[in-house]
């Protein structure tokens, strides 16, 4: 089988067609603009390949729900070119209308790693996004996690921690995860990009903070198997030690398990090497077909 797979971003659209092996066979990346001038490019890498099935994982907010009118549209986006757009619908008509699957990026990441990754084999997991924004993919007793909509756990409100006066930079909810801790809040505080700041700077122990607050209600709500990080926030590995023993303070010993006796390997990172996406996607194109 070959499959297609696109990783649809808000900077860039990522094409690839790959296999049920998760091998990427060709791949290539287009800068996410305006629909008008992105999807053609899209389409025209994929148009000449006899391909068996499509997967996107795609930026959202995005209407996942296979019975909605608006199933497989991006909805009320912050990218204003991009709100209402038909991805679903546009890509099959461009692509002779073959099976495609269709969910988040972050969905997308989280099915990466569970099929081929640092979740491989588990029923229940979560994978957080942390860079530009936050979000989050959940896969629960097998199932990817839709519900409503999908989940949004970038816009779960925190308690701010002492001695923390920032304000919070998301426009609908000022001091919620995303709002405290993505990169450009980040960048807010400092007055730099986060890959610019020293590794031993204090900002990263309130960047943690804010994280393991996030992470203990997930483990609270879902009780994930495993806590996967992605994104370009968390390429600073210094956060790992300081967010796991965070997340154990925060639960207090209320829950004991042996993943949190190991939870070194409990809280992880993405184990694909930045390919989480876009193997995600060819997995949605093989389930597309089932």
């Amino acid at each position: 089988m070959l499959y297609g797979a696109l990783e649809a971003g808000g900077t860039k659209m990522v094409c690839a067609t790959g296999n049920e092996y998760g091998q990427i066979l060709e791949q290539t990346s287009i800068p996410t603009t305006t629909p008008e001038e992105t999807m053609p490019k899209v389409i025209e890498f994929f148009a000449d390949k006899e391909l068996d099935a499509m997967g996107i994982a795609c930026f959202g907010p995005v209407d996942v729900r296979e019975n909605s009118a608006t199933y497989g549209n991006i909805l009320f986006t912050p990218k204003i070119a991009w709100r209402n757009f038909p991805m679903v619908k546009t890509m099959k008509e461009g692509l002779k209308n073959i099976p495609v699957g269709f969910d988040t990026d972050v969905n997308g990441s989280l099915l990466g790693e569970v099929t081929w990754g640092a979740a491989k084999g588990l029923t229940d997991a979560v994978y957080f996004t942390i860079g530009t924004g936050i979000g989050m993919g959940a896969i629960s007793g097998g199932n990817l996690v839709h519900g409503m909509l999908h989940p949004e756990v970038g816009h779960i409100k925190m308690s701010i921690l002492e001695g923390d006066n920032f304000a919070g930079i998301c426009p609908n909810h000022g001091a919620c995860f995303e709002g405290m801790a993505c990169g450009p809040a980040l960048e807010k505080r400092c007055g730099k990009p986060a890959k610019d700041l020293a590794k031993d700077d204090p900002v990263w122990e309130i960047e943690a903070g804010y994280i393991a607050q996030a992470i203990t209600s997930v483990i609270f709500t879902l009780s994930p198997q495993k806590i996967i990080l992605g994104g370009g926030v968390i390429g600073q590995k210094q956060l790992f030690p300081l967010i796991r023993n965070k997340t154990l303070e925060n639960i207090n010993g209320y829950i004991d398990t042996k993943e949190l006796r190991n939870i070194s390997n409990y809280i992880v990172p993405a184990a694909l090497n930045g390919n989480q996406g876009i193997m995600g996607a060819v997995k949605l194109a093989e389930m597309a077909l089932a």
